[in-house]
C-alpha cells in the first residue's frame, strides 16, 4: 500500500514552554516543496490567517469527496465542467466527552457541460456513491458525522 508522508516543523519562540504561554503556530511541508502554516483555531488562540487542524481535516475530506466524484462521473460518462464545495467542520463533544470534530458539512455545487442533464436523485445518488467510495469518508465513518447537502 501507498505510504504518504508530510513533515511538520515547530520551534519555541518564548524562552520557557509554559502552559497558555507559547505558540503553536508551525508549518507543514508537502512533498518537500509546498509550505502551509498551520495554528490551533482562532477559539483555541490560534492565527486566524494559518489554517488550522479542523480546516485541514475538512479540506481533505471535501478533496477525497471531489476526486472520487470526477472519477465515477468519468466512468458514467458525466461531463463535469466545474465543481465548488464549502466545507466545515463543526467541533464537539464526543460520545466520550471529548472535545473532536464532530460533524463536516459538504455543499458541493456540480456544474456540466452546456446540453447535459441529471435530475436531482440521479445527482444525490452519484454523491452518495462518492461519499461510500471516499477514502477519508471511510476512515472518519464511525466516528463523524458527514452531511452532504
Amino acid at each position: 500500500m501507498s505510504h504518504l508522508a508530510i513533515e511538520l516543523h515547530w520551534q519555541r519562540t518564548e524562552n520557557e514552554l509554559q502552559t497558555g504561554k507559547f505558540s503553536n503556530e508551525h508549518t507543514v511541508q508537502y512533498n518537500s516543496t509546498y509550505d502551509v502554516q498551520v495554528d490551533a483555531a482562532p477559539d483555541w488562540g490560534g492565527d486566524a490567517a494559518n489554517t488550522n487542524p479542523e480546516q485541514a481535516l475538512a479540506s481533505a475530506l471535501s478533496s477525497c469527496h471531489m476526486m472520487t466524484f470526477l472519477a465515477l462521473s468519468a466512468k458514467a460518462g458525466w461531463p463535469v465542467a466545474s465543481y465548488h464545495d464549502y466545507a466545515e467542520a463543526h467541533l464537539g463533544k464526543n460520545a466520550k466527552g471529548q472535545m473532536s470534530v464532530t460533524r463536516i458539512d459538504l455543499n458541493p455545487v456540480v456544474r456540466f457541460d452546456t446540453g447535459f442533464r441529471v435530475d436531482a436523485e440521479e445527482l444525490a445518488q452519484m454523491q452518495d456513491r462518492a461519499h461510500r467510495y471516499c477514502f477519508i469518508a471511510n476512515t472518519l465513518a464511525d466516528s463523524v458525522e458527514i452531511n452532504i447537502h
